[in-house]
C-alpha cells in the first residue's frame, strides 16, 4: 500500500493541486530511488535482526510519512514538503518491501515459491484496489464535499486549485497514517515467528562489510549476468512511460486530449475495475507457470504485457466519453499486464535462489526500480511536446526491447515445475 500511495496516489493528487505532468513524472520518478538503491542496505536486514522486527518498525514509520504528508498539503509550498515525507515513506516502504520478500522465500520451496506467486500478487493487488481505487473514490467524495472550504494557502502552479481540494487530500493521508499505526499495533501481537527468522551474528564490524561486499560479488558472478541485468531493467521499459502519464490522461480535459474523468472515477476505473482484471491476470500468469514452467508461457507473457497498450491508443485517439468503454480499455489492458508480470516476478525469484536469496531478490528489484525510474522521469516531458496520442503510439514502439531481451535470457526450462 506504501507502495501504491508514493508511486500512483501521489501522481493523482498532485495532478488535482495542478502540479505539470513534466513535474509529475519527474519528481515522482525520483521516488522510486530509494527501491533502487535499497540492495545497498538489503545485507544489514539480513544480518541485523529479524525480518519480523524489521517489519513492524517500518510500519510505523511508514505512518510516520503518511501523517507528515497530510500535515503539509494546506502549507505555503505544499510540493516541496510533501515531497520530502514522501521520501521518507519511499524509503520505510523499501525497507519494509527486503523484510517481506525475506519472509515470503524463508518458509517456501521453489515450487511453492511458484504456486504462490499468484496468491502473493492478489493481495499486493487487493492493497492497489484500497490504494488506486477506494482511497481515490474517497478523496474524490471529500474533494466535492469540500468545495469552498478554506484550507489555508497553497501555491498555484499554472492552473486554478481549491483550498478544499488540499484540505481533502489531507484528511485521506490523516485516515491512512491512523491505518498504519493499526497494522503496526496488530502485526506486533500477530505476526508469526518463524525458527528460520534469525539475525546472522558477526563479532565485529568488518566481518558485517565483509559479508555485506561477499552477498554482492556472489549476484554479479552470475552466469550471463549481463543479460539478466539487461532483462531487469528493459521488461517494463514500455510501461514505465505508460504507468505516470495514464492518471493524468483520464483526468485531463479534452482540449490537452485527456478524458476529463473526475477523481473518483479514476479511482474507480483505475483502481478498482483496472486491478481486479490485474489481479486475475497475476493468478491465472503464476497457475500456468507452476503447471507448465515459465519458459513455456514466456513468450506469451511477454506478449501479454505489451500489446494491450493499444488500448490507450485507441482512448487518446477516440476520446469516448462512455465510461464503460473508458472501463473495458483499462480492464483489457491491466488484464494482459497482470498475466505478464507475473513472469517477471517468477523470474527475479529464479535468479535468486540460493544463498543470500533475500538480498539477491532486493537487487533484482533495485534494478526493476532503475528500470522503472529511468523511462519515467522523461516521460512527462515526451508527453507535454508530442501530445497523448503520439505518446501513447510510441509507448507500443517502446515495447521492442521487452521482447528482444526476453528472447536471449538463460532460463532453465523446468523452473517452476514441480518435484
Amino acid at each position: 500500500m506504501p507502495y501504491v500511495v508514493v508511486m500512483s496516489v501521489s501522481v493523482i493528487m498532485y495532478k488535482r493541486l495542478g502540479i505539470s505532468n513534466t513535474d509529475i513524472a519527474l519528481y515522482t520518478s525520483w521516488l522510486y530511488l530509494p527501491w533502487v538503491i535499497k540492495p545497498f542496505w538489503s545485507p544489514f536486514v539480513d544480518i541485523l535482526k529479524t525480518k519480523r522486527s524489521w517489519i513492524i518498525a517500518m510500519q510505523l514509520l511508514i505512518g510516520a510519512g503518511l501523517a507528515g504528508v497530510a500535515l503539509t498539503l494546506p502549507a505555503s509550498g505544499f510540493f516541496k514538503l510533501s515531497l520530502a515525507f514522501l521520501w521518507l515513506l519511499a524509503f520505510s516502504s523499501a525497507t519494509h518491501d527486503i523484510a517481506a520478500d525475506g519472509f515470503y522465500m524463508l518458509g517456501l520451496s521453489g515450487h511453492e515459491q511458484t504456486w504462490f506467486v499468484g496468491i502473493r500478487s492478489t493481495f499486493y493487488r487487493l492493497a492497489m484496489i484500497a490504494g488506486q481505487g477506494l482511497l481515490i473514490m474517497l478523496a474524490g467524495l471529500m474533494e466535492t464535499t469540500m468545495q469552498g472550504a478554506g484550507a489555508g494557502e497553497i501555491i498555484k502552479t499554472g492552473s486554478a486549485v481549491e483550498p478544499g481540494t488540499a484540505l481533502a487530500w489531507a484528511i485521506t493521508f490523516y485516515i491512512l497514517a491512523g491505518l498504519f499505526i493499526a497494522f503496526f499495533a496488530w502485526h506486533r501481537s500477530v505476526l508469526p515467528r518463524p525458527d528460520t527468522d534469525v539475525p546472522t551474528l558477526h563479532e565485529t564490524f568488518a566481518d558485517i562489510i565483509r559479508d555485506f561486499l561477499q552477498t554482492f560479488a556472489a549476484f554479479f558472478r552470475k552466469p550471463k549476468i549481463g543479460l539478466i541485468i539487461a532483462f531487469l531493467l528493459l521488461f517494463r521499459f514500455s510501461e514505465a512511460q505508460l504507468a505516470k502519464l495514464a492518471p493524468p490522461f483520464l483526468l485531463d480535459s479534452p482540449d490537452v486530449g485527456g478524458l476529463a474523468l473526475s477523481t473518483g472515477q479514476v479511482g474507480f476505473a483505475y483502481g478498482t475495475v483496472g486491478v481486479i482484471m490485474l489481479t486475475l491476470g497475476g493468478i491465472l500468469g503464476g497457475f500456468l507457470a507452476a503447471r507448465h514452467g515459465l519458459k513455456h508461457w514466456l513468450i506469451w507473457m511477454v506478449l501479454a504485457i505489451n500489446l494491450p497498450n493499444v488500448a490507450y491508443i485507441f482512448l487518446s485517439s477516440a476520446q469516448p466519453a462512455n465510461l464503460l468503454i473508458i472501463n473495458l480499455a483499462v480492464g483489457v489492458e491491466q488484464f494482459g499486464y497482470g498475466f505478464g508480470f507475473a513472469a517477471y516476478m517468477l523470474y527475479m525469484l529464479y535468479v535468486s535462489n540460493g544463498a543470500h536469496q533475500t538480498a539477491h531478490y532486493a537487487i533484482c528489484t533495485g534494478f526493476m526500480a532503475l528500470g522503472m525510474m529511468i523511462p519515467g522521469m522523461f516521460s512527462g516531458w515526451l508527453q507535454e511536446w508530442i501530445g497523448y496520442q503520439y505518446f501513447f503510439i510510441w509507448v507500443l514502439i517502446a515495447t521492442a526491447p521487452s521482447f528482444i531481451v526476453t528472447l536471449l535470457i538463460p532460463l532453465d526450462k523446468k523452473f517452476g515445475l514441480k518435484g
